[in-house]
């Protein structure tokens, strides 16, 4: 499998699902790929308050990769200009002449040439759980051949219908009518999830997969950044998803997924980058996430 060549460009915006990845190299299946699977040979570099990392770590977690792959974790408030992280300076300047972008997270970096493999999060996903994960004993197939279309179809309803319509919703500037419709999109992706729940105890297929991981980011997002943005009437109606809402519950008491709840973070980070206003959505919890993770840490260590 061959190598895509680093784009040397800016990014405009790390954490924005739209934002183009400067570094798109793929993990292959053998030497002649040029970066191929070999343990310890590759790090996640990951801030967990950052929903694309968040994903990585919950599927690194579930992958059981901590040996094969190790992380190391960046401060939840990125110290460097446009979003990166200084600590990552000179894995992009060694991978991208003149690379002029902010030095963000994620990152996939290549200990035998100290340069980045790839910044692309469904890149990242895929390779781990294809070429270092699938095969594990006891570890879930996160992408099955079977649910392939399922999961690409959960992916866009969170990218698009959640993560991106609740941003435009709470956005200062938005008028009257691009709230409405964007309300209108969050509320018909959260539908279009809840009824996926009527028949199922997983959102594509049979088993826990990738799906899960998405949608689980993207709750976790909408009630601890995106709601403070709303007003308290759609916050309700956001809340008024009982089985979706339960998942988010249950998956937050798996290991993988609660362990790695930087909710402290996750705030602290959103009072950096955020200038719009508080609503009265803020007011309206809809789950203790640390609770049900604390749940899971008592339960583990039981």
């Amino acid at each position: 499998m061959s190598v895509v060549p680093p784009i040397a460009a800016p990014a405009p915006s790390p954490s924005s699902p739209s934002s183009p990845s400067p570094f798109r190299g793929r993990i292959g299946g053998d030497a002649r790929s040029g970066h191929y699977a070999v343990p310890r040979r590759y790090r996640l570099h990951l801030c967990l308050s950052c929903p694309d990392c968040l994903r990585i770590a919950v599927t690194h977690g579930l992958l059981g990769l901590a040996d094969a792959v190790p992380v190391t974790l960046l401060p939840a408030v990125p110290d460097a200009p446009g979003g990166g992280h200084s600590a990552l300076v000179p894995l992009y300047e060694a991978g991208a002449h003149r690379y002029s972008g902010p030095a963000a997270a994620p990152v996939l970096g290549d200990g035998w040439t100290g340069r980045v493999v790839s910044t692309h999060t469904p890149d990242i996903l895929h390779d781990l759980a294809r070429r270092f994960g699938h095969e594990r004993p006891g570890r879930p197939d996160l992408y099955p051949r079977a649910a392939e279309a399922e999961i690409e179809a959960v992916a866009l309803l969170c990218e698009r219908g959640v993560d991106g319509a609740a941003r435009r919703a709470g956005r200062a500037g938005a008028g009257a009518e691009e709230r409405e419709e964007a309300l209108a999109t969050l509320f018909g992706a959260l539908d279009a999830l809840e009824a996926r729940l009527a028949g199922s105890e997983w959102l594509a297929g049979e088993a826990l997969t990738a799906a899960d991981v998405q949608a689980w980011v993207s709750l976790v997002r909408l009630d601890t950044v995106h709601r403070l943005h709303l007003d308290a009437a759609a916050v309700h109606r956001i809340a008024g998803h009982p089985r979706l809402w339960a998942h988010a519950r249950r998956l937050t008491a798996i290991p993988a997924f609660g362990a790695h709840l930087d909710l402290e973070g996750i705030v602290r980070r959103h009072r950096a980058d955020c200038r719009d206003r508080e609503a009265a959505g803020a007011a309206v919890r809809i789950l203790d996430w640390a609770a049900h993770a604390r749940r899971e840490a008592v339960s583990s260590s039981a």
